[in-house]
């Protein structure tokens, strides 16, 4: 006698996802890129943006560009961290700070342009990449000038963090290593 089958649990369906790169200032959005379905961002790609990014800055503001190296505020996510883009941001004269390996929690994009993006997306639906970029297209479009402004300006506690000791980690020196929940 053979032994009855096995159950298999069959996969939830998620949602899809797309990915985006984006590069915003104190002005607005500087450059996004969606890629395609399934595509991850590797160095190569990403230095590819880099690079557009730049050119783009540079016929947007070009007086930013033209008086110092713009600074670039990102996570250390390991195409921004590669050697490959290392050597382009040098190419380029773009000025980046480094983030503290350990603190995911300190991705500064989230704390305003995405927050307030899932805000807007909250409960639409979306039937092709299309209408997602549409979406996301309308999002920029909707948010008055002080947002990017405000954005930026709420930043300083975020590179406040990435200059000095993070904010549990002084309490855990501060106690002299005791636990902290």
């Amino acid at each position: 006698m053979a032994d009855p089958a096995k159950s298999c649990p069959t996969r939830k369906l998620s949602q899809k996802k797309l990915l985006i790169n984006l590069w915003w200032n104190s002005v607005g959005v500087v450059h996004f890129s969606f890629l395609k379905s399934g595509q991850t961002v590797t160095a190569d790609i990403y230095c590819h943006q880099l690079q557009t990014m730049k050119e783009e800055l540079a016929a947007k503001q070009p007086r930013l560009v033209n008086r110092s190296r713009p600074l670039l505020l990102y996570d250390n996510a390991r195409p921004h961290t590669a050697q490959q883009t290392t050597i382009k941001l040098d190419e380029l004269q773009l000025e980046y700070l480094r983030h503290p390996p350990y603190f995911s929690d300190l991705v500064p994009t989230d704390y305003h342009f995405f927050r307030n993006l899932d805000k807007f997306l909250q409960k639409k639906k979306f039937n092709s990449d299309a209408a997602v970029q549409t979406g996301f297209k309308e999002f920029i479009n909707s948010r008055p000038h002080v947002f990017f402004n405000k954005g930026i300006n709420e930043l300083s506690f975020v590179i406040y963090a990435l200059l000095a000791p993070h904010r549990r980690c002084q309490k855990c020196i501060d106690n002299k290593g005791a636990y902290l929940d």
